[in-house]
């Protein structure tokens, strides 16, 4: 199955009360693990890559040529969208010729009427070229790949603005960290959510920062309008220690030395078994 946009499986997410989840990709392991889970369970998935991860490897149409070669190689059927993941102007629109299926442009960071023009600019080439569209507005707590965010709450008014330029889903700082939550969050701000949906209508809402927060609250996130929920963190968490424990336990010397295969199969499985939770948690499972 080829790359396809966002939009229907979220647009089908939020009015069926779930949520797809994106999970971003950092190497062959991580992806081949995810398709693998997404198709196991019959779930549409996002694959997120930052810009430091696409850097990372070889570049966005490298990223787009291993993706779609395993799409066909592993005989994947269920909808997969290749999304840019807090993308800059320049970012999303390389990542546009490069072959992704769907682009986030975080212009949170510059004041409104700019973030406005340059969304809009994206929004019309997206459009032409049937590709979906993520902005932002009020940054996202804690850093990701060097995009650093202080948690703000956004504006419900300047959501609404954004939202009617055409995108294809928001994400909105709620309260919402990358990385670990510190002991001291207060947590997501659903009232903040609720006037967000109120003024957003129908438009696909995003949770970032996935990792760490609470069932309950990822439930009620999904029932005020969250159909995207993005978990970057617990796959690299899960992946360093079944990686690190395979190693301590010296099982990958074997006489042989370093077998890489071997060494990342662990860290793999891990991969597959936090996919599937999230999955299983966001409700997304049998809804290809």
């Amino acid at each position: 199955m080829a790359l396809v946009s966002a939009k229907e499986m979220l647009t089908k997410a939020k009015a069926g009360k779930y949520a797809v989840g994106q999970f971003n990709i950092n190497n062959l392991e991580w992806t081949k693990s995810i398709l693998l889970t997404a198709e196991e369970l019959k779930s549409p998935v996002i694959l997120g890559v930052s810009e430091g991860a696409g850097k990372y490897m070889c570049g966005y149409k490298t990223v787009v040529g291993m993706v779609n070669g395993m799409l066909e190689e592993l005989n994947i059927t269920v909808p997969v969208a290749l999304h840019l993941d807090h993308g800059s102007y320049e970012g999303a629109k390389a990542c546009i010729e490069a072959g992704f299926s769907s682009v986030m442009f975080d212009g949170s960071h510059y004041p409104i009427e700019e973030n406005i023009a340059k969304t809009k600019e994206l929004v019309a080439v997206c459009e032409s070229k049937g590709l979906s569209i993520e902005a932002e507005v009020g940054s996202i707590g804690g850093e990701e790949d060097g995009v650093v965010g202080q948690g703000e709450c956004a504006d419900p008014e300047e959501c609404k603005q954004v939202a009617d330029l055409g995108v294809t889903m928001l994400a909105a700082g709620i309260g919402n960290i990358h990385g670990k939550y510190p002991e001291n969050w207060a947590g997501l701000s659903f009232e903040t959510l609720d006037a967000i949906q109120q003024k957003t209508g129908d438009m696909p809402l995003v949770l970032h920062g996935g990792t760490g927060i609470p069932e309950d609250m990822i439930k009620k996130a999904i029932s005020l309008g969250v159909a995207k929920i993005n978990v970057n963190t617990e796959c690299q968490l899960s992946f360093a220690a079944a990686t690190r424990e395979y190693i301590e336990a010296g099982k990958d010397q074997q006489g042989k030395g370093f077998d890489p295969r071997k060494l990342l199969a662990p860290g793999a499985d891990a991969i597959k078994a936090t996919v599937k939770e999230k999955m299983e948690l966001f409700g997304s499972v049998g809804k290809a």
